[in-house]
């Protein structure tokens, strides 16, 4: 019998390892996202690019590009612009380059938003009035527009241009009955369309109107009445400092163009001056 060994057995533990099956984290979910995104964003741009002209892309374009005017002429003033205009009728010596109010830029026909087609059909698509219509209806701050004015302006606009209608009423004519002679408040409406023209430099058309006489005449004073008025009417705008060379017409329509149904309402009387769009 042999001698018993008092070493202790050894004993060997194999631990097995599986691989492929744990949890690796989230991140492949996040790049997916970002990858949707990407593609999302592509789609869109797409089809912004397909829906849109090519004036429409350009005034996108200049809506997001620097807004600070670079000059590169020297000129006498520190402002953004050295003290001249930016269109080259209005700038001063030594300067002849930027924008013309006869030949627009792409980027100024495309901030236009009279809702006409990228033609334009000749009407001039670039021309807003707002600022204007804004000043003539007091809603711009100005004080020299009272309330008793405000009754007898209306404007709107129309494929020929800016309409500004004065417009008379049973208790305050535009002229004295019967006559070319312009009231105290035909003069006021008159200084406030003249101020106000500066702010464009459309050219101008005057037209008169007439209510309907109640008897009928062999020969109707309101043909040689309405182009009186209209007349005198120009001759005001030229006196109260708009320029001879913007009135491009003058006219007389008698009460061939009534404003309300019945002819021989005051409201009938008036006269419109019309700021024509940029042929």
């Amino acid at each position: 019998m042999g001698a018993q060994s008092n070493a202790a057995p050894i004993i060997i533990k194999k631990k097995r390892v599986s691989g492929g099956d744990g949890h690796h984290g989230g991140a492949w979910k996040v790049a997916y996202a970002d990858f949707v995104t990407a593609m999302m964003a592509f789609f869109m741009l797409m089809w912004l690019l397909n829906a849109t002209t090519e004036k429409q892309r350009k005034g996108l374009a200049d809506y997001f590009s620097p807004t600070i005017p670079v000059n590169p002429v020297s000129g006498g003033g520190d402002g953004a612009f050295g003290g001249d205009n930016m269109f080259s009728e209005k700038t001063m010596v030594m300067d002849g380059s930027g924008a013309s109010n006869r030949n627009p830029t792409e980027a100024k026909q495309a901030r236009g938003s009279t809702g006409v087609d990228a033609q334009g059909g000749g009407k001039g698509a670039y021309e807003d009035f707002s600022s204007l219509e804004a000043r003539l209806l007091g809603r711009a701050g100005e004080s020299l527009v009272s309330d008793k004015l405000l009754k007898h302006i209306v404007t709107r606009v129309t494929d020929e241009g800016l309409v500004v209608e004065l417009y008379a009423t049973e208790d305050q004519p535009l002229f004295e009955s019967g006559t070319d002679k312009p009231t105290h408040m035909m003069r006021a409406l008159v200084l406030l369309v003249a101020r106000s023209s500066d702010l464009v430099t459309n050219s101008i058309s005057v037209e008169g109107h007439e209510r309907s006489s109640p008897v009928v005449l062999a020969n109707n004073p309101v043909w040689d009445l309405s182009t009186a008025r209209a007349q005198r009417t120009r001759q005001l705008l030229q006196d109260k400092g708009v320029q001879p060379l913007r009135l491009d017409r003058v006219t007389g329509h008698a009460d061939r163009e009534l404003s309300v149904e019945n002819p021989m309402d005051a409201r009938n009387d008036r006269i419109e001056i019309i700021f024509l769009r940029t042929p």
